[in-house]
């Protein structure tokens, strides 16, 4: 079943399962992992390229088990494996995965982050823009400043952006950014909560920070997640010469 469906390229999400409650919610939701597939080996065995983060390979635990989320031409599919082995067959590190569930399609496909390099406008809200928020009324005051910043990635859940302003976490903030449709471009008005916020290393006064929308229109979700995808294809089409 794995061949029929997953294919050497296809992009994937690793998700670390919590152990203390296998049955339940089993995704630690801080540890997020991005790669692809190396080689199909089997139909439950396959190698994918060793996770990075920034500049850092992220060696996986032999033995330690993930949920798997397979971004392919045919949707989104997932299963849960465990970590076999860690090698260098050539000139990249790969991890032997075990898949220890068949493949399940999801429609989970906020999940996917895309990488990217968006300019975005940020201010945070004021107070009885929050109050509005928890009402789920999208009030906002007009013609209030903001500051720029740089959106690294984004998903149809949130966006990483990067700053010179820190922004406290589970503080609520309201971002513009434009993104482009073929030849036409679509400007994006969207509240979230900032989750994390971390001081860059080797970059003082320069912060990255992970938000999740709030509020935000399933229709406007919707479209933040077929672009995401359109611009998978067209990377991958480049990468094969098309």
């Amino acid at each position: 079943m794995l061949s029929e469906y997953v294919m050497p390229g296809d992009k994937i999400e690793i998700r670390p399962v919590n152990q203390d409650d296998f049955g339940g919610e089993v995704l630690v939701r801080k540890k997020i992992y991005q790669s692809q597939v190396s080689d199909i080996l089997s139909e439950d065995r396959l190698e994918i390229l060793m996770p990075m983060e920034k500049t850092r390979l992220i060696s996986l635990p032999v033995n330690s088990e993930y949920v798997i989320h397979f971004f392919t031409d045919t949707g989104i599919y997932q299963s849960s494996a465990i970590v076999v082995d860690v090698y260098k067959p050539n000139k990249s590190f790969v991890l032997l995965l075990q898949l220890t569930t068949g493949l399940r399609k999801t429609q989970r496909r906020e999940f996917y982050r895309l990488d990217c390099a968006i300019g975005i406008n940020i201010r945070p809200l004021e107070e009885d823009e929050i109050r509005a928020a928890a009402r789920h009324d999208k009030y906002l005051r007009p013609n209030l400043p903001f500051r720029q910043a740089l959106a690294v990635d984004i998903s149809g859940g949130g966006l990483r952006f990067v700053g010179d302003k820190v922004y406290e976490p589970n503080s609520l903030i309201y971002c513009q950014y434009s993104l482009t449709f073929g030849e036409k471009k679509k400007d994006y008005s969207l509240m979230a909560k900032v989750l994390v916020s971390i001081e860059i290393e080797n970059k003082p006064g320069t912060y990255e920070h992970r938000a999740q929308y709030i509020n935000i229109d399933t229709t406007e979700r919707e479209e933040i997640i077929r672009f995401i995808f359109e611009e998978e294809r067209k990377r991958r089409k480049r990468e094969k010469g098309l």
